[in-house]
């Protein structure tokens, strides 16, 4: 029996069902690359659904962890400790605001947390004002708690656990015209993804954002802007907004924060820095100093390395070189920096992903018709050409897969 085998059957016996039975047994990382249970390597293109920014056992992560968790590793949110402190700084100074403007950050551990985080904190500024309606995106996602989840805009994941008390009105993604349909002065708040990830990685058209920000600024609602997936890097800025100039009231981060290990963020700037008074909100295990000295490291790292222009570079090219793939199963390629969607024909995307495992590349099928691909950002272009390469018979073996005629799989 292999390893991954016995692991399987203890998986089966022990784990809640609402995963199924995951498909790898992963044991060891080392850059972009990550071995399984039985020896088996792969190039990792996921970076754990966009979290492990500096790829695996990246040597400044280790130091900085290792040393930390030596010398104090949790102090919960009782006391102030050094490095949560020093990131809140990073963090609101990467913003760029203009001079004056305040901002603010709460930290916790996932990106669920911090969008639970911003919308008590949306609604305890619509107190002061007398609203309480949000406005989200269809397809939108923001998370899996009951709060998060009543602003997540996909209905199969939202309904079963409904009805919910937060009101909100959904519109399609990137309408300008639907979104200036539904925002006056009645709305609290405007809710948006960046790109949005869950359902396929789809950015918005050009000048989507600053329309929202027109909207917000002319009724007084607040714009806020999920970053769980798109900040830190992803796209080839510090804050994906940050590209098409604009600056949120809210702004929530998480994932490719920690690198690694578990931190998400809540930043509030202008009025929303304020809304929250004492005892409004917390997190016993937010903003650890452990998480926060991965976070620092990142940060560093990301900006001595040059790896937002890397970002931009390598993802260009990378994004040309599939682009450039004929296959009837591929239609084409979307997404920003080292953040892209191979767009298939058809709802083949489950076939892809197990021809892209076989041939020894870790992807992700985020909707039937599309890949996802978010590789750690240190990814160079010669392991993005390796998978261009492959992509042809990876393919191939998809459509193979769906014609039931492909052999030793």
């Amino acid at each position: 029996m292999s390893a991954y085998a016995q692991l399987s059957e203890r998986w089966q016996r022990v784990m809640m069902p609402n995963y199924g039975t995951p498909p790898v047994a992963l044991v060891q990382g080392k850059g972009c690359r990550l071995w399984d249970a039985d020896g088996k390597d792969y190039l990792d293109l996921l970076a754990g659904i966009a979290v492990s920014s500096l790829g695996h056992a990246h040597p400044a992560i280790v130091e900085a962890v290792s040393r930390q968790v030596a010398t104090l590793a949790h102090t919960s949110n009782l006391y102030l400790h050094e490095p949560g402190l020093r990131l809140a700084e990073r963090l609101t100074s990467l913003l760029q605001t203009p001079a004056g403007t305040e901002a603010r950050v709460f930290f916790c551990s996932t990106g669920t947390e911090a969008n639970e985080a911003a919308l008590k904190l949306v609604l305890r500024h619509g107190q002061g004002i007398g609203r309480r309606r949000i406005i989200a995106a269809d397809h939108g996602f923001h998370g899996r708690t009951l709060g998060a989840l009543s602003l997540t805009g996909k209905a199969s994941i939202r309904e079963p656990f409904g009805p919910y008390g937060t009101d909100v009105v959904f519109v399609p993604y990137g309408d300008v015209e639907a979104l200036a349909g539904a925002v006056d002065e009645s709305t609290l708040a405007v809710l948006l993804e960046t790109t949005q990830g869950e359902a396929g990685v789809v950015p918005p058209p050009d000048g989507y954002l600053a329309a929202a920000r027109s909207l917000c600024d002319s009724t007084g609602a607040l714009l806020w802007l999920d970053e769980v997936q798109s900040a830190i890097g992803r796209t080839g800025y510090w804050y994906a907004h940050q590209a098409e100039g604009v600056l949120p009231d809210v702004l929530t981060l998480a994932k490719g924060l920690g690198g690694g290990l578990p931190i998400g963020a809540c930043i509030g700037i202008g009025p929303a820095a304020n809304a929250f008074a004492r005892g409004d909100h917390g997190s016993t295990f937010g903003g650890n100093l452990v998480s926060c000295a991965a976070a620092l490291t990142v940060l560093d790292v990301i900006d001595s390395d040059g790896l937002l222009g890397h970002v931009r570079e390598v993802g260009a090219s990378f994004a040309a070189g599939l682009a450039e793939v004929s296959h009837p199963l591929l239609t084409g390629v979307r997404g920003r920096g080292l953040w892209r969607a191979l767009v298939l024909s058809s709802d083949a995307a489950a076939h892809v992903e197990l021809a892209c495992r076989d041939a020894g590349f870790l992807v992700n099928a985020v909707a039937p018709d599309a890949i996802r691909l978010a590789p750690p950002l240190v990814i160079s272009a010669d392991e993005c050409r390796g998978f261009v390469d492959a992509l042809p018979q990876i393919l191939a073996d998809a459509q193979q897969d769906l014609d039931g005629t492909r052999v030793g799989s």
